[in-house]
């Protein structure tokens, strides 16, 4: 039992502070039930710390604000890639990453294929909210988050200027996955899209 916990501290050890560990990312250095005990004993020693359930960190410190944790985003593709699972940014989060909110929204709201649960990170909240399978086909990472970010805006509701903006992000996508993606949008946010063409 004491050599799987300390492989795995080497392992761990081996990686950049910062970094975060899955207990998948161990599963061939023992049984799910032996890793999971060692990473508890390695949190309790503070080699790492525990962000959300089942995903730890190894910290990393800055001299002048200390311990520097996650964020809320980092965590959100942490647990989709663990739980092998799709997920689109949606709301306010969806304008926030396509720069068309200045605000941080405490809330990070994520359509999901996946369980729907909600996860504390610091003082922010992840959502991972399930849906349909079609709202989950579009391929571009931009025009994935433009379709969400427009229905959050609503129809005809989009500024001159937020619209510039899409168009701008958009004329930055892989061409065939815009295409793909203007096929699955309702038909006004297609209007848009097009032009990005």
């Amino acid at each position: 039992m004491l050599s799987i916990e300390s492989n795995i501290e080497k392992a761990i050890k081996s990686k950049s502070k910062g970094s975060l560990l899955l207990p998948d990312d161990f599963r061939l250095l023992g049984s799910s039930e032996a890793i999971r005990k060692a990473l508890q004993r390695l949190e309790e020693k503070q080699i790492i710390k525990r962000v959300a359930q089942g995903i730890y960190v190894r910290p990393k410190t800055n001299k002048y604000i200390g311990e520097v944790l996650p964020s809320a985003e980092e965590v959100a593709i942490a647990i989709a890639k663990r739980d092998k699972t799709r997920t689109v940014p949606t709301g306010t989060y969806a304008l926030y990453a396509l720069g068309l909110s200045t605000q941080i929204p405490m809330k990070i709201v994520l359509l999901t294929d996946g369980s729907p649960r909600t996860l504390v990170v610091g003082k922010r909240t992840i959502k991972f909210k399930k849906t349909t399978p079609k709202n989950l086909l579009a391929k571009g990472k931009i025009s994935s988050l433009v379709i969400q970010a427009l229905k959050e805006i609503g129809i005809d509701k989009q500024t001159l200027d937020e619209e510039l903006k899409i168009i701008k992000l958009l004329k930055e996508e892989n061409l065939n996955h815009l295409l793909y993606d203007i096929a699955l949008a309702p038909v006004w946010i297609q209007k848009i899209m097009k032009k990005a063409l």
